[in-house]
């Protein structure tokens, strides 16, 4: 047998190929003219207990604004970003003017909105393209909070007017290749200097870190043990944020590895609210504060930051796969009418329409699981078990709904032109950041029964056999 080298064999194949082997894909809409894709997106079916009838005018002018922006924005372009892995800068503008970055946040250019309005911010974008849900939550709920609640009054009149208008961007660096759901754990360093800090470690899975202008780092104060915040800027000399390749879902996001090589920080960099690691007993959620909470500084814990800062976005990321699932079950909605086999509409058949409902069920109760949390939270009834087991449950069953609508399209529900791909991928990250699944069931867990069970019990040092 004679083994061509490598050389050759290019050579053979190339020969064997056709001549219109390489001609670009056919456009979608020609190749199946029986379908709208999803660029020229569908209307708002799935509101099916009208939503609107629980929001202020306000809310409901929010939240079609946000959703005409989306659809006539980002839908075009979704996909083909979506498969490149490539973030659409040129739409950050269009986003900013929206007035939605900040969010609950008062003052410093921030909109002040309602947690209501917040959430159904984060479900509209979700609803079209949950990656650009996830960049403005990163940014938002969790990089800009954290300023607000844990910075001083010339860090929040600095930082926050920038970052509401999304002129720059932030992320938040917790996590580590070592530590996700243990992220109290985690091993980055700052060591005290003349005039700041030296911060040496790693960071993994940060949103927007790779081009992030403001990067929250949590790092372990080497003289207290215990943990405090840093803002690092974008080129800081020591400074790496290189993305994470390979990822099937939220492809439009930048997850990054942030590598700190003796990054300095300089003194009026350091969070001043966020002093130890260590419960002091002030556990202060916005609504346990005696005044404004952007206008009360106080020595937080990491514990009380994250508490507060998690109750917060782990509300907007329950609210993320509610858009998504609107946005599956309206494409599948349109499609079923539209697509035709056996001489009729798939939406004819018994078996389409018991999918279809059984999706829209699903949507209202995760909508009103979801509204109820928003009023949990105005009222000061939120709780972690409460927030957690919300995320929780509507994961699962947008997760299920989500499987619904892939089968009802059949061979077009495994192509992101249809959405419904694109957002089945999309939807397993969301299913495990902010606290995964089972993370969530524990701390539900832990609330109604009194007993955490998050480590297992010490095994005995000798074994009984």
């Amino acid at each position: 047998m004679t083994v061509r080298s490598s050389d050759n064999q290019d050579e053979h194949y190339k020969d064997a190929k056709s001549s219109y082997f390489n001609l670009p894909a056919l456009d979608v809409s020609e190749a199946f003219p029986q379908a709208t894709p999803a660029s020229i997106f569908p209307p708002c079916t799935s509101d099916y207990y009208q939503l609107d009838d629980l929001l202020t005018p306000e809310e409901q002018g929010l939240r079609m604004k946000v959703r005409e922006c989306m659809e006539k924005e980002i839908a075009p372009i979704m996909a083909k970003y979506w498969e490149k892995a490539e973030f659409p800068f040129h739409v950050v503008p269009k986003l900013g003017a929206l007035g939605i970055a900040g969010g609950t946040i008062k003052g410093y250019g921030c909109p002040g909105v309602s947690i209501t309005a917040n959430a159904i911010c984060a479900a509209e974008i979700a609803r079209v393209d949950a990656s650009c849900s996830t960049f403005i939550l990163v940014h938002s709920s969790l990089g800009m909070l954290t300023i607000s609640i844990g910075g001083s009054e010339a860090q929040k009149q600095k930082y926050l007017p920038s970052l509401s208008q999304l002129k720059t961007i932030a992320c938040w660096g917790l996590t580590e290749p070592d530590y996700g759901s243990d992220a109290s754990s985690l091993k980055t360093t700052a060591t005290k200097v003349d005039g700041g800090w030296i911060l040496e470690g790693q960071k993994r899975w940060i949103g927007n870190s790779t081009f992030a202008d403001v990067l929250v780092i949590f790092a372990r104060n080497t003289t207290t043990n215990q943990i405090n915040t840093f803002l690092v800027m974008k080129d800081a000399p020591g400074l790496q944020a290189t993305k994470i390749e390979n990822k099937i879902g939220l492809r439009i996001v930048q997850n990054g590895d942030i590598v700190l090589k003796r990054v300095f920080v300089p003194d009026e960099d350091r969070l001043p609210g966020i002093n130890s690691f260590q419960d002091t007993n002030k556990v202060h959620y916005p609504w346990e504060t005696d005044g404004p909470i952007l206008g009360f500084l106080v020595a937080y814990s990491l514990t009380a930051l994250c508490k507060q800062v998690l109750a917060a976005s782990r509300l907007m990321v329950a609210w993320q796969p509610i858009g998504i699932s609107m946005g599956v079950y309206d494409m599948c909605h349109r499609y079923l009418k539209e697509r035709k086999q056996f001489g009729a509409p798939l939406a004819a058949f018994q078996l389409t329409q018991q999918k279809l409902v059984c999706m829209l069920g699903n949507i209202q109760a995760m909508i009103l699981v979801g509204w109820r949390l928003c009023k949990l939270y105005d009222s000061g009834k939120m709780t972690p078990g409460r927030v957690s087991l919300g995320k929780a449950w509507i994961t699962s069953k947008a997760r299920e709904t989500t499987s619904l609508g892939r089968e009802l399209l059949g061979g077009n529900g495994i192509l992101t032109d249809f959405l419904v791909a694109k957002a089945f991928c999309d939807l397993e990250p969301i299913y495990t950041y902010e606290g995964t699944y089972d993370i969530n069931t524990l701390v539900a867990g832990r609330e109604i029964t009194g007993i955490a069970s998050f480590k297992p019990a010490p095994s005995a040092q000798r074994s009984r056999l």
